[in-house]
């Protein structure tokens, strides 16, 4: 079984201070949450910013500054950003971070409309994502499939057939969201069974569903997504203190399964981005 590829989502859109203190806001927060991460294993950084009151922002000003403080602290680390961006986000805002110079090396691309809970509506329309495609296809930037549902999946797998989307695909499913799959065994098998065989495919969920699915994974040869984005606790009742407990954790787990855990360099061949040598 390849190694696994862990991804430290540390901060979200949506997720505050009043959850846990350690949500990181500033610049140099989500710098010392990335490099915690990164320490304990994670060889991916999914990437959300805030402004430093916490409100979500996609400015390409933003990112810019936050990557430089990653980079800084882990140079050789894959940076994910979000294009998913906030509920009520235009497409031109969420698309910003794709047009940094240089250009990200992966970004995420959602793939279906959804209810976020409430008067929540997560927009993404079938042209959204072909365009989202399209322009990441330009700057050669590989997508992460982020998949909540079934039917994301089959959107996909057509626009694939309609070569939209680029082979071999890796796909992000996030389970137990509000309107999304459960976080379940059953339904992860049913999205595990239903992509193509030269697909990878990572797993991350809600809050007390985070550990049990990321388990699950690791034993089925897929990849593990934690951080204080989907979670802020490290078990019942126990604020976990930064991302890199989060990710401590999931390598423990992943160790005690007979799962090696990949570097950045391991990650970007598993992956096939591009490596510079």
């Amino acid at each position: 079984m390849e190694k696994l590829i862990i991804t430290a989502a540390i901060c979200g859109a949506e997720v505050t201070k009043e959850s846990n203190p350690n949500i990181p806001y500033t610049v140099e927060e989500i710098g010392r949450e990335a490099e915690s991460a990164y320490k304990s294993g994670a060889s991916i950084i999914h990437l959300h910013v805030r402004e430093d009151d916490g409100t979500p922002t996609q400015n390409k000003e933003r990112f810019q500054v936050c990557i430089g403080e990653i980079r800084k602290r882990c140079p050789d680390v894959i940076i994910l950003p979000s294009t998913g961006g906030a509920v009520g986000m235009t497409n031109e805002e969420r698309l910003q971070p794709i047009y940094l110079d240089p250009p990200p090396e992966m970004a995420t691309l959602d793939c279906g409309t959804m209810n976020f809970g409430g008067n929540d509506i997560f927009v993404n329309t079938e042209n959204t994502i072909i365009y989202f495609a399209e322009e990441m296809n330009k700057r050669g930037i590989k997508y992460e499939l982020e998949c909540f549902d079934k039917g994301m999946v089959d959107m996909a797998l057509k626009l694939r057939n309609m070569a939209y989307i680029k082979d071999p695909m890796h796909f992000n499913f996030m389970l137990g969201v509000i309107g999304g799959i459960n976080a379940s065994t059953r339904d992860l098998n049913f999205l595990v069974n239903s992509i193509p065989e030269n697909s990878t495919f990572c797993v991350g969920a809600i809050g007390k569903y985070e550990f049990p699915m990321v388990t699950l994974a690791i034993i089925m040869g897929g990849h593990a997504r934690v951080g204080f984005e989907d979670n802020v606790y490290l078990s019942k009742g126990v604020l976990a203190k930064s991302n890199g407990e989060l990710v401590e954790k999931a390598v423990r787990i992943a160790k005690e399964l007979g799962r090696e855990i990949a570097s950045p360099h391991e990650a970007r061949n598993i992956l096939g981005l591009k490596i510079n040598e």
